[in-house]
């Protein structure tokens, strides 16, 4: 009668850990990008952005002002830049207040690196991008996971 008891109560908590054990689910980046994509487009379109995509890496971009010069901007170039970062319902979420802020192009999200040398020192340029692009599935602060994001940028300078 005590080994029956001892093998469910085994059974039992074979079971439980079984069932308990949630499966860790895959996140799907391809479904994720084509869900971004087609908010961006959405957005664009209904708010007239002349936006073009980069068709590499799928970042949305309007160069406002290209700005002047031949500087080669890479992920080694420090840069100082103003900036606005807005989520796609316009509230803001991240800005430099009109204090410039300098930092290596390399420390920051992809679609920054992408994006800023597309325009030279003196140039302002619009960047809506995939939340792979910015901070993915992660998230960060007050950005959801799989948060579309949109900056505006002026680059101030780069050395």
């Amino acid at each position: 009668m005590i080994k029956i008891k001892h093998l469910i109560v085994l059974l039992v908590c074979t079971v439980t850990a079984f069932t308990s054990c949630k499966k860790k689910e895959t996140f799907d980046v391809d479904a994720q990008f084509r869900a971004d994509t087609t908010a961006i487009r959405a957005f664009i379109v209904l708010n007239k952005i002349p936006a073009i995509k980069d068709p590499a890496s799928g970042l949305f971009y309007q160069i406002i002002t290209p700005g002047s010069g031949t500087a080669k901007i890479t992920t080694s170039t420090t840069v100082s830049v103003n900036y606005t970062g807005r989520f796609l319902n316009g509230n803001v979420f991240d800005q430099s207040n009109g204090t410039p802020i300098s930092f290596p192009l390399g420390g920051v999200i992809a679609g920054w690196q992408i994006g800023v040398p597309l325009i030279q020192p003196g140039g302002r340029i619009r960047l809506i991008m995939p939340s792979v692009l910015a901070y993915g599935n992660e998230g960060k602060g007050s950005v959801q996971p799989n948060t579309v994001l949109d900056f505006t940028i002026d680059l101030l300078s780069a050395k």
